[in-house]
């Protein structure tokens, strides 16, 4: 089920060889080191200049699906790499334009000279030709191309920077794109918008492949509410817990679940909130809450101290499964952020990952057999598309005796900003702000297989023809009442206490 497109084949290649050699035991450095040559034979270039690039694109993309940095972090320090779960491929943005603004044919050697005009670097200079910009002078400030009356200078702001809505994207000495790590909300966007594949996500699927093939260890897969239809149109909810359990995990419990969890918690807290005169935000989509601490900090407060949905359904499970080890499987990347700061899951790993542990054991999610799924209620479904958690807490709170709850749903990055902004200045007429970093919700995530907005209406009509799913008493067949839910400060780093 991979999607169409170069970029995403070759990663589902790799991260398939990785899974297949790691399952089969035969996964060392001498494999590694083989795997460009079997994915890039032959001497003719497929996709770049040559084929030694392209393997060493491979290679860095290897060592990203073994859960390490693209390069050896000791030997590019100069290249400000971390372990930040984004991470740039050297190899692969070393292909992307390196001057921003240029001048294109449409230049009409004007009289006025606007641009030259503009221009507080002495950087242009006009010719017999028209225009022309010295790169070594420019400043990137943008001032030429707004001034052209021909709109002859046009702006290659290169896409990973133009889809971040943060900022944290910045272009190196070496031309090479970078991401700060403290503007960052590891919402993927950038991965997914690079149009030569130069940014992605590192793996933890070799530490999940230990731990299923390791018979003493209980584990246990819990997938996002968006995962119905990923697989193909046939691939329920129930099909794909057969596949997860085909692949070696024990128990397989719906996400979903800890979103009824959070519903109800989250409920109980807004209510409260509301009697105080108290706006409140949600708190379940990790790239918002990345957007808040990093970016809002004096809105801290105003965040859910309700945990994530999949925070929810770990606190549930360890409960019945002492020890367990938990992977958590969903289209983000910033549920890798949010495991890492929180301390769980075990392991988090994405729909395009879990395509290619699919793809190594030979298993097709729309051949299984249906398994029986009813531990979540469709209001917990709903989660995975925008709109779904707001229209939980107020089905919650309905529940609890409350019926004048108003919220703001906010549909990707810039909506929350706005949002935000508006809660910030005491603006906000709602009394709660559901913010998705991803537009349309979960279900578009950056690490999406199947996006088509035909699955995506089937989906929402599906589970809008359960309504009459109570989440009280879903919690209470669950004996999921009494989970502990509450976000504690050591949850958010020190600068967001």
């Amino acid at each position: 089920m991979v999607r169409d497109d170069i970029r995403f084949q070759l990663k589902h290649k790799v991260l398939t060889e990785v899974a297949k050699n790691e399952f089969d035991g035969t996964m060392d450095h001498e494999t590694a080191e083989a795997i460009p040559f079997k994915i890039i034979p032959g001497t003719t270039p497929q996709f770049r200049c040559c084929v030694y690039k392209e393997r060493e694109i491979i290679r860095q993309r290897v060592r990203l699906a073994l859960g390490n940095p693209p390069l050896p972090i000791k030997n590019v320090e100069h290249l400000n790499m971390n372990r930040h779960v984004v991470q740039v491929i050297p190899a692969a943005c070393e292909g992307c334009p390196i001057n921003r603004f240029q001048v294109t044919e449409n230049c009409q050697n004007c009289m006025q000279k606007a641009c030259q005009k503009a221009c507080n670097f002495g950087a242009i200079t006009i010719t017999p030709k028209g225009a022309v910009i010295d790169q070594a002078k420019c400043k990137e400030c943008g001032k030429c191309a707004a001034s052209c009356p021909y709109n002859a200078i046009t702006d290659l702001q290169r896409p990973c920077m133009r889809s971040c809505d943060v900022n944290a994207i910045s272009i190196s000495d070496t031309k090479m794109a970078q991401i700060d790590e403290n503007k960052c909300i590891a919402c993927g966007h950038c991965a997914f918008a690079c149009p030569f594949g130069a940014i992605s996500d590192v793996s933890e699927i070799v530490n999940v492949i230990k731990a299923i093939k390791d018979p003493e260890k209980t584990t246990i897969a819990i997938p996002a509410p968006s995962v119905e239809g990923q697989f193909g149109p046939a691939a329920t909810i129930g099909r794909v817990k057969t596949a997860l359990k085909e692949l070696g995990f024990d128990y397989i419990y719906e996400v979903a679940l800890g979103g009824d969890l959070v519903s109800m918690h989250e409920a109980k807290e807004l209510i409260e909130r509301k009697e105080k005169g108290e706006k409140m935000t949600t708190s379940c989509c990790p790239g918002f809450v990345n957007l808040i601490r990093k970016h809002y900090p004096q809105l801290i407060e105003n965040v859910s101290t309700t945990v994530s949905p999949m925070i929810a359904n770990v606190r549930y499970l360890l409960d019945k499964h002492p020890g367990a080890y938990i992977v958590f499987i969903g289209p983000c990347i910033a549920k890798k952020d949010e495991a890492k700061m929180m301390g769980a899951p075990d392991a988090v790993i994405t729909f395009s990952e879990l395509d290619a542990l699919f793809e190594a054991r030979r298993i097709d999610p729309e051949k299984c057999e249906e398994e029986e799924s009813n531990d979540a209620t469709s209001y917990g479904r709903r989660f995975g598309a925008t709109g779904g958690v707001s229209a939980s807490v107020v089905k919650a709170a309905q529940e609890l005796g409350c019926t004048d709850i108003k919220a703001k749903v906010c549909s990707g990055a810039k909506e929350c900003k706005l949002a935000l902004a508006m809660l910030k200045v005491g603006k906000l007429q709602e009394d709660i702000i559901e913010g998705m970093a991803c537009e349309g919700g979960c279900i578009s995530g950056p690490c999406s297989i199947n996006t088509e907005p035909k699955l995506k209406a089937a989906r929402m009509n599906k589970i809008k023809g359960k309504d009459g799913d109570s989440i009280t008493e879903l919690l209470k067949a669950m004996d999921a009442l009494n989970v502990d839910m509450v976000r504690t400060s050591f949850d958010m780093p020190n600068d967001a206490k």
